[in-house]
């Protein structure tokens, strides 16, 4: 049994999709990121970051502990033998989105989130750095899913790594700006194919 620890966000979205692909028995630990959740000394004692998601994976020969989003996936992909590439070429791919993704995609989107919050004091050139940032980023994706039906040939943990921030940052610059979802019709292709796949529905509800 897998104790997982997560919240509502698009990093910690990605973890209980992965484990109902997987088909995965798992056991939800909701770590209320809002209330402080993350600086209690039991989650620090699983992830000494304070940042969800982070599990716990009960073995018989010992527990394994695993934090951080993309040594999640690259783990639970592993355990199960699914959702990771075995050629090389493709293997490669999928970890080159996966780490894209994690320095590039998530960072940016979320730093204009929180800036675009900041409506008492908004940091104008950091809000527009960011903007343009997420803008490009979800253009590399746009154009890459024109060639591909997914980001490593075959659905992998790199869709489900991309996925989250990608549904996210649409979600939010589109309630600013409408006309900037319509620009991206790969990208709305390949997020409307992911939302159709029942482990990422049941995922998606997770700690709610």
């Amino acid at each position: 049994m897998i104790d997982l620890y997560t919240w509502g966000t698009p990093n910690g979205q990605k973890i209980p999709i992965m484990l109902e692909e997987c088909g995965l028995p798992y056991t939800v630990h909701p770590v209320d990121i809002g209330k402080g959740g993350q600086d209690t000394p039991a989650f620090r004692a699983i992830n000494p970051n304070g940042k969800i998601p982070a599990i716990v994976d009960r073995l018989p020969d010992g527990d394994v502990t695993v934090f951080e989003s993309g040594a999640i996936l690259i783990y639970l992909a592993e355990r199960s033998g699914k959702l990771m590439p075995g050629a090389p070429a493709q293997r490669m791919a999928c970890l080159s989105w996966l780490f894209w993704q994690i320095g590039g995609l998530g960072p940016m989107i979320g730093q204009w989130g929180f800036f675009n919050r900041q409506k008492d004091a908004p940091n104008l050139p950091a809000l527009q750095r960011y903007f343009d940032e997420s803008l490009r980023l979800l253009g590399v994706l746009d154009a890459h899913l024109g060639t591909t039906p997914y980001l490593a040939g075959d659905y992998s943990i790199a869709d489900i790594a991309c996925y989250t921030w990608a549904k996210a940052g649409l979600r939010i610059i589109g309630q600013q700006h409408p006309q900037v979802r319509a620009q991206f019709a790969n990208l709305n292709r390949w997020i409307a194919e992911i939302d159709a796949r029942p482990a990422v529905q049941a995922g998606m509800k997770v700690p709610a």
